[in-house]
């Protein structure tokens, strides 16, 4: 069986190093492939000296195109499996060792691991998605809230150790490389369960996970995150407009969503600079770019 590991990194140096230095230890592994998104923190300079690495630079496509470019090359080496990863998670050295065995499901699309964040168990994983009713996430039946010890299916996961069959990139092919950031995953989960395959959560197979500790106050925090908000809203609006099979969830749930953007908006701005009134055209224009299907980097 041939497996190869994809790795997503742009500017945390420090977090790939031990991330590799994890998937060092971890076999039978073939190959990994590092996809760097035109890091400029010295992340290329330190790849290109390491040996047994394969190593891919290109400009800032996001996380979606990252594991576009990554998952694309493991396929065409022959990977039977590809291993995808963002930099901030660390696989234990037994990790792909409980991974494998599950292999021998045929209905078995993807597996995924078990994430510890400080030896608690963190997950935004879940069993079920919701198409139908616009007042309710899309994400039902969280294994946040459950006790989970055993092999359990599951509908949605994140790029953080994703194990995926050959099989399933043939028949769904690679990710979404116009989202840029967030809901890549999702995207790529639901097009897996609505082709067939089912994605099952391991939690004997171990990941630790970084956790980002911040001081800033509420004005720093959402200054600095507001970028990321526009894709949030835009990619939710386009996931529900895709996949949603009603009117409503296609257009209101996300109107909703936007709608409680806006209004902070308007209950801030007027007090801080976190927000502008400027950005209630903006994230006006990111549900409308979801719904209506038009993505890309802003």
């Amino acid at each position: 069986m041939k497996i190869i590991a994809v790795v997503v990194t742009y500017n945390r140096r420090e977090l790939l190093k031990r991330n590799i230095g994890c998937l060092r230890q971890n076999t039978p592994l073939h190959s990994i492939v590092v996809v760097n998104n035109g890091s400029t923190d010295g992340t290329k300079e330190w790849l290109d000296e390491q040996t047994d690495l394969r190593v891919i630079h290109q400009e800032n496509v996001g996380g979606s195109g990252g594991f576009y470019t990554g998952i694309r090359y493991a396929f065409q080496e022959g990977a039977d499996w590809i291993w995808c990863m963002d930099d901030d998670v660390f696989p234990r050295p037994d990790c792909l060792e409980h991974l494998l065995p599950h292999t021998a499901r045929p209905d078995a699309g993807i597996l995924a691991p078990r994430r510890l964040m400080e030896g608690k168990i963190f997950t935004n994983d879940f069993r079920q998605v919701n198409l139908t009713n616009p007042f309710a996430s899309m994400y039902q039946d969280k294994l946040k809230k459950q006790v989970v010890n055993a092999p359990t299916e599951i509908c949605g996961t994140a790029f953080e150790g994703l194990f995926i069959r050959r099989e399933a990139v043939e028949k769904i092919g690679l990710p979404n490389k116009e989202l840029f950031i967030f809901c890549d995953d999702t995207d790529y989960c639901l097009r897996a369960v609505l082709a067939g395959y089912k994605i099952w959560y391991i939690p004997d197979a171990l990941m630790d996970k970084e956790k980002f500790f911040s001081n800033d106050t509420w004005k720093e925090r959402n200054r600095k995150k507001k970028w990321k908000r526009f894709y949030q809203v835009r990619n939710a609006a386009y996931l529900n407009h895709r996949y949603g099979r009603n009117w409503a969830v296609k257009y209101l749930r996300s109107f909703n969503a936007v709608l409680g953007y806006m209004l902070t908006v308007l209950l801030t701005a007027p007090f801080t600079d976190a927000y502008r009134f400027s950005d209630l055209a903006k994230f006006w224009k990111a549900y409308t770019d979801g719904v209506n299907e038009r993505l890309g980097k802003y």
